[in-house]
Parts: structure tokens; C-alpha cells; sequence
């Protein structure tokens, strides 16, 4: 060293993590989502549905987020906003988005956790200038067709709503009504596209029994969630006894569901809402893989924000049922967008959505 120059002094560690970190601001608000029909299933119907937006900024740049709660799993947008305000607290240092994520706990609001989850990796996008998809190490252009889905309806609506959906190479029909037979002649007779059908736990083991022979003659290709999410013994002698493959959407919530019920269903579908977040959505789809299980990517009612989200996960599962936000009017969200049924991922960095201009998109 020089005469007369100083050494540099070194920080202490803690002097040094002190430094590393700089202000997160932590924001929420809801918002209505307005349905373009009014969308029934087995449960209910609703026209529209209150959502809750998030937002992290850091630095300059803010990561966004989406939670869509469900009544059914105890949840609303009152409820999510006071768990992302407690997560919020636990926010030290979202450059270690990942172990952050993981460290995150909202007992019983995952829908909230996954907007926090996902507002935290659309950060670390924007700040690397990468899509999300691009830091995951998954090709783009391995996205299979995503399905349309068709809520319970009267057999002359339902097919007005095949002819809406004539983009679309699958469509998803919600059943568990008295209707069922007549709404599902009435959507084939419409129509060749390919089919699925979601009961959302309408059937008895009985009825779920009777079903799947005509359903099958009438080129039906799986059956999601036939029977209530608790009753496995039964769904697998359905399993046992079904012609069609049968996935778990109410049974399975996380990675951790998967072992008791795999010799019950022949798949899951996997949506954030229900696990949390893109994290855990890996690890589901990892589980599943070991267990030897088919994956499905499905949502809630979402605008783009969340839709676009999951969708950068596609890549890795057999099918797709990311179609929540086609089903609203004003989607505030512009990302993903959909071509003949083909889920198209912006390139933009991190989730890569934006502000819709104008209502509606």
C-alpha cells in the first residue's frame, strides 16, 4: 500500500446486511370482477366475483400480485387483504425471493399468500429484465391449447355459449345438476370439439358410476372432481371401475395432499389460488410426476394478472385450464393472450402484465 492512502473500512456483518436492504412498500386494494354470464356450478352461481390486487414495490420497481378467494375454502378479500398485511411484515429482503416465499405464512388464505408469492417473483423478473419464464428455465413454446369452460346452464344456453367458444379446440363443462344429460347432448350435438367435464364433488359415487358410460360414448375425455374432496375410498373404486381418467381439483390443496390420494385419481389440477403460490405449484408438479400422476394448470375467476401468472408455469403440465380471465368484461390486466385457443406468454420482464389502457381490454 501507497504511503499516505487509508485502507478502506470494511463494514461489520450486520452494518453490511443493513445497508443491502432499502424500503419495501407493501400496498393492497379489491377489486370487482363483472362475469360476462352468470357462471353456475354445482355450488352456486355468482355474476360477479371481489379479487384483491398487490402490490410490492422495491427500489423503484413494483412486483404485482392477485388473490381471488373463495367462499368455499373460508376466504374473501377483506380476509386476504389483512393476511397480506401481516405477510408483509416478514418482507426483510425480496432480492431472496425464493426463501422468502417459502418463509411466507397466511394460515388459511392461500389465495392471499399466492399474491404475494407471485408479486415477489414478478420483482425479481423485472429486476434481472427477464420473464418469469425465462428465471424458471421453461420454453415458451411447449404450452399446450388451454380449455374454455362452460358453466351450468340450460341446454339452449349452453349452446350459444359453444358458438362463443368456437376458438377454442376443448371446452370444460361444469355438471352436477339434474340437467346434466340434457345439457351435455345438447353441447355435443353443437359441437366436435373436444370435451372435459368438472362435477365440482355434484355426484354421488352412484350417480358418478351411471354417468361415465354415456359420457364416454359421447367422446367425453376426463371427469374432474366427481365426488366430494373427502371421500377417497370411494373415488377409488370409481377409479377402479372408470373408463375416463379422473382428476382431483377440491381434493388436492398442496404437495402434501398428493401421496394419500394418488392410487384415487389418475391427475390433479394444480391452481394457485389453492396452493399458494408458484412455489409450491412446483412442488406439486414434481410430486405428482413421482407418483406418477398427469398435471393440470386451472384457475379461478382472475383477471390477466393471475392467469398470466400460472400460465408461465404451462410449460411444464399435460393440460390447461387458464381461462378466468375471459370470462370477466373488465379485466384491469393485459398479459397473456389466447389465439385459437393457443396461450400466447408476453416477453416482457417478470409476470410481463400491465395496466389495461382502457376498459375492457
Amino acid at each position: 500500500m501507497k504511503a499516505g492512502r487509508e485502507p478502506i473500512p470494511m463494514p461489520g456483518p450486520e452494518e453490511a446486511r443493513i445497508r443491502t436492504r432499502s424500503v419495501i412498500a407493501v400496498r393492497s386494494r379489491p377489486v370487482e370482477l363483472r362475469l360476462r354470464h352468470t357462471f353456475r356450478l354445482s355450488r352456486g352461481a355468482s355474476d360477479a366475483r371481489r379479487n384483491l390486487l398487490v402490490e410490492i414495490e422495491h427500489e423503484g420497481r413494483v412486483g404485482l400480485g392477485e388473490a381471488a378467494p373463495i367462499a368455499r375454502y373460508g376466504q374473501d378479500a377483506d380476509s386476504a387483504a389483512r393476511a397480506v398485511a401481516s405477510m408483509a411484515q416478514s418482507l426483510k429482503d425480496v432480492r431472496a425471493f425464493e426463501s422468502v416465499a417459502q418463509g411466507l405464512v397466511a394460515p388459511g388464505q392461500p389465495a392471499a399468500r399466492a399474491a404475494v408469492d407471485m408479486a415477489l417473483r414478478d420483482l425479481a423478473g423485472k429486476r434481472l429484465g427477464i420473464p418469469l419464464y425465462e428465471l424458471l428455465g421453461l420454453d415458451p413454446r411447449r404450452i399446450p391449447a388451454t380449455s374454455f369452460t362452460l358453466g351450468l346452464d340450460s341446454p339452449e344456453v349452453m349452446v350459444s355459449k359453444v358458438r362463443e367458444a368456437a376458438q377454442f379446440g376443448v371446452l370444460k363443462v361444469k355438471l352436477g345438476s339434474a340437467q346434466d344429460r340434457a345439457m351435455l347432448e345438447a353441447v355435443r350435438g353443437a359441437t366436435s370439439q373436444r370435451l372435459w367435464v368438472d362435477a365440482n364433488e355434484g355426484w354421488t359415487l352412484e350417480t358418478a358410476l351411471d354417468h361415465l358410460a354415456w359420457l364416454e360414448e359421447l367422446g367425453v375425455e376426463m371427469v374432474e372432481q366427481p365426488l366430494p374432496a373427502d371421500q377417497l375410498d370411494q373415488m377409488r373404486e370409481l377409479r377402479r371401475k372408470s373408463p375416463l381418467p379422473l382428476f382431483a381439483d377440491e381434493s388436492v390443496g398442496s404437495a402434501k395432499d398428493i401421496p394419500r390420494l394418488a392410487d384415487s385419481f389418475d391427475g390433479i389440477n394444480i391452481k394457485l389460488m389453492k396452493c399458494g403460490g408458484i412455489g409450491e405449484a412446483l412442488r406439486m408438479i414434481a410430486v405428482a410426476r413421482a407418483h406418477g400422476l398427469e398435471v393440470m394448470l386451472g384457475c379461478m375467476v382472475e383477471s390477466s394478472l393471475a392467469i398470466t401468472a400460472a400460465a408461465h408455469l404451462a410449460p411444464l403440465v399435460d393440460a390447461l385450464d387458464l381461462d378466468g380471465n375471459l370470462l370477466v368484461v373488465n379485466d384491469p390486466f393485459v398479459g397473456a393472450t389466447v389465439e385459437k385457443g393457443q396461450l400466447l406468454l408476453p416477453t416482457e420482464p417478470g409476470l410481463g402484465v400491465r395496466p389495461c389502457p382502457e376498459a375492457p381490454c
